[in-house]
C-alpha cells in the first residue's frame, strides 16, 4: 500500500508541477453557501500565478447555470465554462457512442433541457438508450417507466454513482438509492457510470482544458470519488479534510492520494 502522505506537506514540489486544478464543490471550497476558510484567496493565487481552475461535481440534479448563480451569490464572478458536470460528460458520451439514438432521460427538468440544447433526442415511449441521473422530481410513475425500459435490456448509463447528496442538514439519498431501486425491480445496475470515480468524466475534463493530464490535479473531500478518480486516470489527487473524509478514513482506505491538506487553504504557499 502506498505510503500515507503527511498533512499540509508537499516535500516533492508536486503542486509546482500543476498548471490545472479540478476542483470538487461542497466541502472542497464550500460548505453549503459558506466558502470554506482561505478558498476565496486559493482561487485568486491560482490565476495569479497563471494557472486555471475549473469546478467538478458528480451532482446532475443542476445544471451548470445554477452553480454559477450561486457562485455568484458567494461573491465570484464565474462562467458556466468554470462548471463541469456529470450531466455534461453523460451528454458527451452518448454523442460519441450513441450518436442520433433516441434517449430515456430519468432527469430533473434542467437536465433535460441541457441534454436537449445539446441535440440529444429525448422519448419516453420506445428510447433506445436509458440514462439515469439524480431526479429530484422522481414520481412513481417515471420509476415504472424506467424500470420498464432497463428490464427490456436497453443499454442503461448513469451520470454517477453516488447514494447520498449531502445536504446542509444531512444526506438525501441520490442517484445510487434509485439504481438500487431499479435493480430491486428489473434486476440490473447501470452497464456504465459516467461521473467519478470513472474515467468518461475525466475523458471529458481534459476536453475542457487545455492541459496534459500529468499537470492536473484533483482536489476533493471524498476518497472513493475524488481521489479515486484522480489516481484512476492518471491526475494528481489531492485530498482535503474539510468535507467528509477524515485521517481515520485514510488509514482504513486502499484508495491513497498523493497529497493530503487540512483544506485549500494549505494549498496556496506552494503555489
Amino acid at each position: 500500500m502506498a505510503k500515507i502522505p503527511k498533512v499540509d506537506q508537499d516535500p516533492d514540489g508536486l503542486l509546482s508541477k500543476i498548471e490545472s486544478f479540478a476542483l470538487d464543490m461542497d466541502g472542497t471550497v464550500y460548505l453549503g453557501e459558506q466558502w470554506i476558510e482561505g478558498a476565496q484567496e486559493f482561487l485568486r493565487r491560482i490565476e495569479e500565478t497563471g494557472r486555471s481552475y475549473v469546478f467538478v461535481t458528480n451532482n446532475s440534479s443542476k445544471n451548470a447555470a445554477v452553480y454559477v448563480e450561486k457562485l455568484h451569490r458567494m461573491g465570484l464572478d464565474a462562467t458556466e465554462d468554470k462548471i463541469v458536470t456529470s450531466g455534461q460528460a453523460a451528454i458527451y458520451y452518448l454523442q460519441r457512442h450513441y450518436p442520433g439514438r433516441k434517449v430515456f432521460l430519468l432527469g430533473n427538468e434542467m437536465l433535460r433541457e441541457e441534454f436537449a440544447r445539446s441535440g440529444i433526442l429525448l422519448e419516453e415511449e420506445r428510447p433506445d438508450v436509458v440514462v439515469t441521473a439524480f431526479d429530484t422530481s422522481l414520481d412513481y410513475d417515471k420509476m415504472c417507466r424506467v424500470c420498464d425500459h432497463v428490464r427490456a435490456g436497453l443499454p442503461y448509463l448513469a451520470t454517477h454513482p453516488d447514494y447520498n447528496c449531502p445536504t446542509e442538514t444531512g444526506f438525501v439519498p441520490d442517484i445510487g438509492a434509485i439504481h438500487a431501486f431499479i435493480h430491486a425491480s428489473a434486476s440490473r445496475y447501470p452497464d456504465r457510470i459516467i461521473g467519478k470515480p470513472n474515467s468518461d468524466i475525466i475523458d471529458y475534463l481534459c476536453t475542457r482544458v487545455s492541459t496534459e493530464r500529468e499537470k492536473i490535479a484533483m482536489v476533493g473531500d471524498r476518497l472513493y470519488t475524488d481521489i479515486a478518480a484522480g489516481r484512476n486516470n492518471g491526475l494528481t489527487s489531492i485530498l482535503v479534510l474539510s468535507g467528509e473524509a477524515g485521517m481515520e478514513d485514510v488509514r482504513k482506505s486502499d484508495v491513497i492520494p498523493d497529497l493530503i491538506f487540512g483544506s485549500v487553504r494549505g494549498l496556496t504557499k506552494f503555489l
